[in-house]
Order: structure tokens, then C-alpha cells, then sequence
């Protein structure tokens, strides 16, 4: 099932572009989308969307924290910016699965 949130981190683009080079340019596995832009009062905003939770889950195991950690040279702070978790009625993309996949009705995915 699809996977979306928005989490707002009070961070700068400079340190956002940090983490970005600690990930390096292979895609993170189950990433549809990540767009990040900048709140009119400071800090960003992430929207993702994701395959799955599960799949998340892992990429932030595997891959973000650990270049999170790295970032802020060592370990990340001990309290994680809140995640708020977006109610998926439909995504459409030129990169997402054809149209003739199945997909359960509470996050049908189209092309």
C-alpha cells in the first residue's frame, strides 16, 4: 500500500544538501517521490511518498539515519521531527507501475 507524509525539519538547505551527499545518487529502494521546499518561516518540508511503509521503514534504517548521523557529525538529535501521515485517495506518475497492476483499492496507484 502507498506510504505518504509531510515532515517539516528545522534545517537549512545547505545542511539539507549534507545529508544528500552522505546518500550518494543511488535511488533509495521503495522512493516514489521525495520533494523537499522551504517553509516561508525557516526550516524545509518533505513530502514523500513511498511503495510502502515497510519500505521506509528499511530506507531509514539502511540508508537515511546513517546519513542523518553522518550529517550532524555523529549522531542525529535524540528527538525525531514529527511525521504527519497524509491519507492517499491517488498518485499518478510516468514513473509508476503500468496500468494493468493490481492495486488494493485504499491506495490504487494509476498511470
Amino acid at each position: 500500500m502507498v506510504y505518504a507524509y509531510v515532515q517539516d525539519v528545522p534545517i537549512d538547505a545547505d545542511f539539507y544538501q549534507r545529508i544528500i551527499d552522505e546518500l550518494g545518487s543511488e535511488p533509495l529502494a521503495g522512493s516514489l517521490l521525495h520533494l523537499c521546499v522551504r517553509l516561508p518561516e525557516g526550516g524545509l518540508r518533505y513530502i514523500d511518498v513511498w511503495e510502502s511503509e515497510d519500505a521506509c521503514a528499511k530506507a531509514f534504517h539502511e540508508r537515511i539515519h546513517p546519513a542523518v548521523d553522518t550529517a550532524f557529525g555523529g549522531a542525529r538529535p535524540p528527538v525525531e521531527p514529527t511525521v504527519q501521515r497524509l491519507d492517499v485517495v491517488h498518485v499518478t506518475g510516468a514513473g509508476l507501475q503500468p496500468p494493468d497492476t493490481v492495486i488494493p483499492a485504499t491506495s490504487r496507484v494509476a498511470p
